[in-house]
């Protein structure tokens, strides 16, 4: 790690046969082509307690997934680490819950961020996604770029325009 680079863990995930679902391993796979220094992509069909031990060994997480009802094109908000224990299913363990192991297991407290991108087909199979969540993806690889290159993550709020979302950042500080 050089000193004015942070090491940043970008997990997406979701389920690419289940068309917009897979949102967040498209992006994954985007920003993994990018070949980013300092920057490790995971993407899987869902998060699991072992995710604590990559977080643990980073100094930033970004969190990707789908968003059935989010603003368009996407939103990025904060994540805490959770205070209770994860349940007993690993359909169960979300953002905060793996953050939360990170810091019990490892006393490793990396701010975290969960970047829900707006997708609208999630009842039928196939591998692809929709025009409109295609769209959506386009600007979340833009702005998941830019934050990753900045070093800046914040919340995006629903009313900027995309080119607000990918040419500055309203809350810059990790």
């Amino acid at each position: 790690m050089t000193p004015d680079r942070d090491r940043v863990l970008l997990i997406g995930y979701g389920n690419p046969g289940r068309l917009d679902d897979g949102l967040g391993p498209a992006l994954a796979e985007e920003i993994a082509r990018r070949g980013l220094p300092e920057v490790t992509v995971e993407a899987n069909y869902q998060l699991t307690v072992e995710d604590a031990a990559q977080v643990a060994e980073h100094d930033v997480v970004l969190f990707a997934d789908a968003d059935a009802a989010g603003p368009e094109p996407f939103s990025v908000r904060r994540v805490e680490p959770g205070a209770a224990e994860p349940g007993w299913s690993s359909h169960s363990v979300t953002p905060a819950d793996v953050l939360g192991l990170a810091s019990r297991l490892f006393a490793a407290r990396p701010p975290g961020w969960l970047l829900g991108i707006r997708g609208y087909e999630f009842d039928d199979f196939g591998e692809e996604l929709s025009d409109r969540a295609r769209a959506n993806l386009d600007a979340a690889v833009a702005w998941t770029d830019n934050a990753i290159r900045e070093h800046r993550f914040g919340e995006v709020h629903p009313q900027q325009t995309e080119e607000d979302l990918t040419c500055r950042n309203p809350n810059p500080s990790f």
